[in-house]
């Protein structure tokens, strides 16, 4: 919890500053841009022992502003809506079937972009994330369990690291990224005397997307 709480401040203090560099240098050739962006995530949980959850297949949707800070170099802050999660399918002699667990965010990243050519750039930075809401689903040959999921039995900030490749055309943009959880998403708990967190695992997320700019 307070390493989200350091990443926040730390993505909201870097988005003010280069906000107020990038107003200073703008130029009628080299203006900042904004814009609605929109993809496919695939989800996935670690842990420091288990990586081998099935990938989960969601979305993100959102706004986004390039606000530049020198020649090929802007700062890129967004916000928007996206899902992650893991699933797992099993099939032995006792059930078949397979379970989601989805958790819904708000996420902010506030990224690094550099341009290595006029339109191809690679990207990198911190990002910060609040739980919503959440559901797991269990359909199996034995049962089939549908239940919302109470955000306060987990740790509703999540943080890490996103980076990625991006392709800006005029009107559209286009980008691959990856999003690498430091949070568990689990609270820590007491039990007969012990801690433990379940579930013990962070998030990892693939998203593709496309950018649509308004200016």
């Amino acid at each position: 919890m307070k390493k989200s709480r350091k990443i926040v401040l730390a993505s909201f203090l870097f988005s003010c500053l280069a906000f107020t560099t990038a107003k200073a240098q703008y130029t009628s050739s080299d203006q900042p841009k904004i814009g609605f962006k929109g993809g496919v995530n695939f989800s996935n949980m670690y842990a420091e022992d288990v990586d081998d959850q099935n990938v989960l297949t969601g979305f993100n949707a959102g706004l986004f502003a390039k606000l530049p800070i020198a020649k090929s170099l802007a700062i890129q802050p967004e916000v928007y809506y996206t899902t992650k999660g893991a699933e797992v399918t099993y099939d032995n002699a006792f059930i078949k079937g397979n379970s989601k667990f989805k958790v819904n965010y708000v996420e902010v990243p506030v990224l690094l972009v550099v341009n290595l050519t006029e339109k191809f750039n690679i990207h990198a930075g911190p990002y910060a994330a609040y739980m919503v809401s959440g559901k797991a689903t269990t359909e199996s040959s034995v049962l089939d369990v549908d239940q919302d999921l109470d955000t306060n039995d987990f740790n509703k900030f999540d943080a890490g690291i996103a980076a990625g490749v991006g392709i800006d055309l005029e009107l559209l943009s286009f980008g691959v990224r990856y999003n690498y959880g430091l949070t568990k998403v689990g609270k820590e708990r007491s039990f007969a005397g012990t801690n433990y967190t379940f579930p013990d695992a962070k998030n990892s997320v693939l998203n593709v997307y496309v950018g649509l700019n308004l200016n």
